[in-house]
């Protein structure tokens, strides 16, 4: 490593740059400018702007320069691949750094999950900078693979690449003063708090904001998003796969608040990725939409940096890391090259081949079920009316659906004419006998059954099917592939996709999992399935911090009661 004499000397040009990008338009998110500088690295390090000569000098004329992008908030699970896989298809588009929350992969493997992460993160062209789960399990009503207290978590605050504690979930927690939450809240010293209060306001949410909780990424309105602004907070502005709220949360961004925003992705899938992009795609959507090209890279790259306090990225200046972006178009945002502290590691949107590779870190099983027998699945017949949990298209809350019930000797049957199907949810974690049964409207299945081990956020196996036979192979191929998706019909498996990985992650490329996802999507289709991605439908199906009506491995739980409900109504 050089010394601080080198540095200088190499500054004030009496020695070479080892890398001199000459002649391009550089995006100040300083000063709000755009104007043509070369940039000189040194050492892995930007040391110059201005005229620099290098060993090696590279023509960008023409060109914009910008900061690599940075997530400020995502589940690298939800992309369903591991992060060397993750990195391959986000680094290429400018995503040089990423603060990640692995609640996914925690709520299976505790902290042997968050290690896990962390020694995966080794060696990448992607900086992976971690939140610690706040929420392990995320409630008490249902059954996760593990339980996380403040002082479990506290020896990890002090890695480098912790940056605080992830996403504060649960907020009815903070504000009646659970000791645990409040634990994990004052253990962070310095680092930062993120939460999660979706609709939170008034007299709750600035006792939320005194208790120490600094962002949110929940909003879903101008208004609501204002009042958290004006309490201090800062903005998450998110783009998911399901949670979509760019667009509707731009016109909140004025010159006076811009610094307090920031970009995060929060939930992306394959296909999106791959095919929209990812913060790039926010940086285009936001220019699209009015704001302006300089500004929108700012909120792609300064602000997280400095929310997260990650005093040398997000910015082209001197004493700030060399992980720089070469744009063909500013206005497109398109990235034609990728340097990672001064190092070009992709180009033309592929990642080049590194010098070493990361390392592939062994987990053990996650699918671990009781003996399940087709009995399992059946629902006794308690009244004549029933409750359904409802899907809403395009969100992850649900609506409570009341309907007469289908009986058939002696117990309730799925009534595909009337759209509505059985739903189980099986606890995967521990071999226990907790099993949950209800029913599910809106998912237009008429024939088979789909299981999944996804299901947010303490990944039980979640199976929805028109009869118990299907269910029960459905969850047998589960369990046959150490985790995935599955799809059977009249007693065949016709379609699967392992995720072995904790029941969450495939270990293929990006690209192939997209593929298979898509073709799932087209058996589920062919059995009558109308949601456009029911698998991602079925995952949020057992959150039971989402409302109305959900179901975990404990029972149907109403979430605006906070309380556990009969299936029958009668």
């Amino acid at each position: 490593m050089a010394g601080l004499g080198d540095v200088i000397g190499v500054a004030r040009g009496e020695v070479p740059c080892d890398l001199v990008l000459k002649g391009g338009t550089l995006i100040n998110v300083f000063s709000g400018e755009t104007y043509e500088a070369d940039v000189g690295v040194f050492d892995g390090t930007v040391v110059g702007i201005g005229k620099y000569r290098g060993r090696k000098e590279v023509d960008v004329s023409g060109k914009y320069l910008s900061p690599g992008f940075i997530d400020g908030h995502v589940h690298i699970e939800s992309s369903m691949v591991e992060v060397r896989e993750f990195a391959r298809a986000v680094v290429p588009l400018g995503t040089t750094s990423v603060v990640i929350d692995p609640h996914e992969i925690a709520n299976v493997f505790g902290l042997e999950g968050i290690q896990y992460m962390l020694k995966s993160s080794k060696f990448n062209p992607l900086n992976v900078f971690l939140m610690l789960p706040s929420c392990v399990p995320a409630t008490e009503f249902e059954t996760s693979g593990s339980a996380l207290k403040g002082f479990d978590l506290y020896p990890l605050l002090s890695e480098k690449w912790v940056l605080g504690i992830g996403e504060v979930m649960n907020y009815p927690g903070v504000l009646k003063r659970d000791q645990d939450v409040l634990d994990k809240i004052t253990m962070s010293h310095e680092k930062r708090v993120d939460g999660h209060a979706p609709g939170l306001g008034g007299r709750d949410l600035c006792a939320y904001v005194a208790a120490g909780v600094r962002s949110d990424h929940e909003g879903t309105t101008v208004e609501e998003v204002r009042e958290k602004l004006r309490l201090g907070m800062h903005i998450m502005l998110r783009e998911g796969s399901l949670t979509k709220n760019l667009i509707d949360l731009l016109p909140l961004i004025t010159p006076h608040n811009i610094n307090r925003c920031f970009f995060v992705t929060d939930d992306r899938h394959p296909k999106d990725i791959l095919e929209e992009g990812h913060i790039d795609f926010m940086v285009r959507t936001a220019i699209e939409h009015g704001i302006d090209p300089v500004s929108a890279i700012r909120l792609a790259t300064i602000n997280t940096a400095e929310y997260f306090r990650l005093d040398k990225l997000g910015a082209i200046a001197p004493g700030y890391t060399a992980d720089i972006l070469v744009l063909d178009s500013l206005e497109e945002v398109k990235v034609g090259g990728v340097y990672k502290r001064g190092e070009l590691v992709a180009e033309g949107g592929r990642l080049l081949d590194l010098p070493v590779e990361p390392p592939k870190i062994p987990l053990r099983g996650s699918v671990n079920l009781k003996f399940l027998t087709i009995e399992d699945f059946k629902i006794p017949a308690g009244g004549k009316r029933i409750r359904a949990i409802e899907i809403v298209p395009h969100q992850i809350l649900t609506h409570v659906h009341t309907a007469p019930a289908k009986i058939v000797d002696g117990f309730a049957e799925s009534d595909p004419d009337n759209d509505i199907v059985k739903v189980v949810v099986i606890e995967r974690h521990h071999a226990s006998d907790n099993i949950g049964h209800g029913f599910l409207k809106g998912l237009g299945l008429k024939r088979g059954a789909l299981a999944s081990s996804v299901s947010h956020d303490s990944h039980n196996i979640v199976v929805a099917g028109v009869n118990d036979a299907d269910m029960l192979e459905a969850v047998i191929e589960i369990a046959r592939m150490k985790g995935g998706l599955a799809i059977v019909a009249d007693g065949e498996v016709v379609g699967r996709l392992p995720l072995p990985i904790a029941g969450l992650m495939s270990e293929q490329p990006m690209p192939t999992v997209r593929d298979e996802l898509e073709r799932l999507g087209e058996v589920a289709a062919g059995l009558g399935v109308g949601v456009k991605d029911p698998f991602m439908a079925l995952s949020f199906i057992s959150l039971p911090v989402v409302p109305e009506l959900k179901l975990t491995d404990l029972g149907l739980f109403d979430v605006n009661a906070f309380k556990f409900i009969d299936v029958f109504t009668d």
